[in-house]
């Protein structure tokens, strides 16, 4: 055995796919999925990132298509509601506003907190002219783009390796069982001497 020059001995890099008369065919077949698993887990995890990148860009890009600001007047003073999960304060109002076929409509909105009966203030509608909420800002959505496509990209080369370590595992239980019976029918031969 090789030693590392410190009294330890030397750790042997891809013993699985080295030449040994001991080395079973498992050692070599468990070298190669390991060997996919590891590249296949890659390659997931770069797929499913940037394909979830693309998906969150094109989600936001619909959303800001098809919403449009209009102008509305608050019908009574900003009211506080609950406290966000930015450790800030979120008020809404009553707010009226003139629809595309011209009839006014009202609406609960989120507003500033300083909006008094009487001012106005920008609201957004949906394509059937129902209120929703503001759309992300480019860097808001490009910062949930980052966390998802990351989650996803972790998620799928995880699932992956587990898959493959499964397998391994699975290949080391084998060898062991085998390495029983092998042990049971060679053992009994070698009798019982004391050194």
């Amino acid at each position: 055995m090789a030693s590392s020059g410190r009294g330890k001995p030397a750790k042997v890099r891809w013993w699985r796919l080295r030449p040994n008369p001991l080395r079973r065919r498992s050692y070599l077949v468990e070298a190669w999925l390991l060997i996919a698993a590891w590249t296949l887990a890659v390659v997931a995890a770069v797929g499913t990132g940037a394909w979830t990148a693309l998906a969150v860009d094109r989600h936001v890009d619909a959303l800001r298509a098809e919403r449009h600001p209009v102008s509305a007047v608050l019908v009574e003073d900003a009211v506080r509601t609950v406290g966000t999960s930015d450790g800030g304060d979120s008020y809404r109002a009553v707010v009226r506003w003139t629809a595309p076929d011209g009839t006014s409509r009202t609406g609960l909105a989120h507003v500033d907190s300083r909006s008094r009966a009487g001012s106005t203030t920008h609201v957004w509608l949906d394509a059937r002219g129902r209120l929703v909420p503001t759309p992300m800002t480019a860097d808001q959505a490009r910062l949930e783009g980052v966390v998802l496509a990351v989650w996803t990209a972790v998620s799928a080369g995880g699932v992956v390796l587990l898959m493959g370590r499964g397998v391994s595992g699975w290949l080391e239980r084998r060898r062991l069982e085998q390495w029983d019976v092998e042990w049971a029918r060679v053992g009994p031969r070698w009798g019982h001497r004391t050194g």
